[in-house]
């Protein structure tokens, strides 16, 4: 999805109706919602905590979905293709055509189940492993950076607001995948 960036008076128009000018409404401040500073926060962490392996991705032609794929094939070899989509809660088709990339550029292996052959399980390549360790590198450096200036219960606190963030549906599940 693009990003729009308009001008106020462009927003104005944009929402005129019946050819009278809308006025702009003022923006919103942290002191009318004080959870905007914490999301404004997530957004620019987010920026961050990707820019690293979004820069290493380019070199492959490869995007962010290509990043969670072969993240979570090298975290869980032998994962489920249908797991896999439960995790990344994208289109059976977005899968499809990003492993298609990944099995082709050799950085992901399928092979059928032992017991039910029409399953198809993932597997990491050894440039596959690579890749991952490649991209996962500087993530762990950084948050490992911003850890080492928390306290202990400060951590726990960190842990606990990210587990809330997640669907209440999903904590259990997402506890289990990341084994904590």
């Amino acid at each position: 999805m693009a990003d729009v960036n308009l001008k106020p008076e462009e927003v104005a128009e944009r929402a005129s109706l019946g050819g009278s000018r809308a006025r702009v409404a003022a923006p919103l401040t942290a002191d009318d919602r004080p959870e905007i500073a914490l999301i404004e926060l997530l957004f620019f962490a987010y920026r961050d905590f990707i820019s690293d392996p979004d820069a290493a991705l380019l070199s492959y032609g490869f995007g962010r979905a290509h990043h969670r794929v072969i993240h979570f094939v090298n975290r869980h070899p032998g994962i489920r293709v249908a797991d896999l989509l439960d995790i990344l809660k994208i289109t059976k088709q977005s899968v499809g055509r990003v492993l298609k990339q990944l099995v082709d550029t050799g950085f992901i292996e399928q092979r059928p189940g032992a017991q039910d052959r029409r399953q198809r399980l993932l597997y990491p390549t050894a440039a596959g492993r690579a890749l991952a360790t490649r991209l996962l590198d500087p993530q762990v450096q950084r948050v490992g950076r911003a850890l080492a200036a928390l306290s202990p219960s400060e951590l726990e606190g960190a842990e606990q607001f990210l587990r809330l963030i997640v669907d209440a549906s999903e904590r259990d599940k997402v506890a289990r995948l990341i084994k904590r």
